[in-house]
């Protein structure tokens, strides 16, 4: 008889216990982040340094070019062609090489920025464990809520969290 009544206790208590359910705004939570804020800031003072390099790069080529537009009409044209040829590879050159550096600036971004993300859906699952949740979604564009109640919202929550360790 104890035994059965033990089975029911235990039955009923399992039966009882209800998933814990909640939902961050992935978009909200990436924006209001200040690492990835950082790092945004970081890169755009790169790419507008590159862009300055590159700007000041085409116009003194620009000049360079133009220069020998008006030096090439006093010369023989199969000299005036062979550096042209020059003129054009150079100019080649240069855009590889700034097309190179704009690659390698996007793919270090890409890098810190995915590190960022694999950060965050860490802190969530961790955020999810210690709180006691069965299941935290992503909400958001493109996210797998469509709706959800504000009490199960835990964006606000764990992006305190968040910039709280990242200050840190």
């Amino acid at each position: 008889m104890k035994k059965i009544v033990f089975v029911l206790a235990l039955l009923g208590t399992v039966a009882c216990k209800q998933d814990k359910i909640g939902y961050v705004d992935n978009i909200k939570l990436m924006d209001g982040y200040q690492e990835k804020i950082d790092i945004e800031a970081k890169f755009k003072v790169k790419a507008d340094a590159l862009t300055k390099k590159r700007d000041s790069i085409s116009q003194a080529f620009q000049i360079e070019a133009q220069a020998f537009q008006a030096k090439a009409q006093g010369m023989p044209q199969k000299k005036a062609q062979e550096e042209y040829g020059l003129l054009q590879q150079r100019g080649q050159f240069i855009g590889q090489q700034l097309q190179q550096e704009d690659q390698q600036l996007q793919a270090a971004g890409q890098q810190e920025m995915d590190s960022v993300v694999s950060k965050v859906k860490e802190h969530i699952k961790n955020y999810g464990k210690t709180n006691g949740y069965t299941f935290i979604l992503g909400g958001g564009d493109g996210g797998s809520v469509l709706y959800g109640v504000d009490a199960m919202n835990l964006t606000d929550a764990v992006l305190k969290e968040l910039n709280a360790n990242y200050s840190k």
